[in-house]
């Protein structure tokens, strides 16, 4: 924990017992300020900007051609679909517009025909996230299928042919990033076509169908196989890194909240969740999600707007003794992948939070 930074260490019981009264007053100072108002021209900038350089580096990829210096060109593709599903996520959160209507739809076209990730999906998943931050068995965030992340699910999965991997799972988190990308177009495309209900599921289908399938036939329109497939490799292995290595350091190496207890949404959103310290280059490096505890507290606050933010929520909590951490971004990966070593050695608490600690024992 060195490397962290925890402000306000010595939290108050008594404030928990006030329920979601102590967010009232940091939400009237937010809003005073005017940190919720909209903000349209940066937003209709990025807007405008974003078919014009997809259209440009696909431009780019075609006069390239048939050769392996397409593989840069396959990371160029893969940075830009991760800015452009930031872009999506901003605004499934509402931050672009007032009218809901629109923010769907926009969603729906950044996320489905620009990125070939369903929004239906994300959405339903990244609710239950922002409802119950790491609180087990409520955030699907702490609940996959190749990686423990509780105690309880390392103890679950270890049998004689998974020990071994289980207590060095920590060396194979980024490796196993590599696959995400493959894995977000996949589950999507599982979700459009299950029976579950999702709204829009026909325009979902389409835009992924267009996405999806318009991009890879473009691929091998261009290339050789050979070169197709490493283009497509790349390209989805530095994608599904890249969202990865974005939202790790947000939540992961934070306080389990076990099952059964209740905190009030200040301190649920506040003490899961880790801010990444950096200059404004780390702010469109990880597209705003480095403000991870102002972000939880207003979902909706336009991203440019959470810089000015976090030291008004940090001086907050530390008035009334709510820890408010942050830390560098490398430093936040070694926190993450040493919590996940020490979860899969099997170890109870692999971070106590004192706060939780001393609920319990009420």
């Amino acid at each position: 924990m060195s490397a962290e930074r925890i402000i306000a260490t010595h939290p108050r019981t008594a404030a928990m017992t006030r329920g979601g009264s102590d967010f009232t007053p940091l939400a009237k100072q937010i809003r005073d300020a005017g940190l919720l108002r909209r903000r349209y021209g940066y937003y209709w900038t990025k807007l405008i900007a974003v078919p014009l350089v997809v259209g440009a580096l696909v431009v780019c990829f075609i006069f390239v051609g048939d050769t392996w210096w397409q593989l840069f060109t396959a990371a160029g593709f893969a940075v830009l679909f991760t800015q452009i599903a930031f872009l999506g996520h901003d605004a499934a959160h509402r931050q672009i517009f007032l009218s809901g209507r629109w923010n769907d739809w926009i969603s729906l076209i950044l996320g489905d025909l620009f990125v070939g990730m369903s929004y239906g999906w994300w959405q339903h998943k990244h609710t239950r996230h922002h409802a119950n931050p790491n609180k087990e068995g409520a955030d699907p965030d702490i609940d996959l299928p190749v990686m423990s992340f509780t105690p309880e699910q390392a103890a679950r999965r270890r049998n004689a042919a998974t020990t071994w991997l289980i207590r060095h799972q920590g060396v194979f988190f980024f490796p196993i990033l590599l696959l995400e990308g493959l894995s977000l177009h996949a589950s999507s495309v599982r979700r459009v076509s299950q029976r579950q209900h999702i709204d829009r599921r026909w325009v979902e289908i389409a835009f992924l169908f267009v996405r999806i399938g318009g991009f890879v036939t473009l691929i091998f329109l261009v290339l050789s196989p050979g070169i197709g497939f490493a283009f497509l490799g790349v390209q989805l292995g530095l994608f599904g890194f890249y969202m990865g290595v974005s939202f790790a350091p947000n939540h992961k190496g934070m306080p389990l909240v076990p099952a059964g207890l209740q905190l009030d949404f200040l301190r649920r959103q506040v003490m899961m969740s880790r801010n990444v310290r950096g200059n404004r280059f780390v702010d469109v490096l990880l597209g705003g999600l480095n403000y991870q505890v102002e972000h939880h507290l207003f979902p909706s606050m336009p991203r440019p707007h959470l810089r000015r933010a976090a030291p008004v929520v940090a001086e907050y909590c530390r008035r009334i003794g709510v820890p408010y951490t942050e830390a560098g971004l490398f430093a936040s990966y070694a926190i993450v992948v040493r919590y996940i070593n020490r979860v899969g050695l099997g170890e109870r608490d692999a971070f106590a939070c004192p706060l939780i600690v001393e609920r319990l024992s009420i």
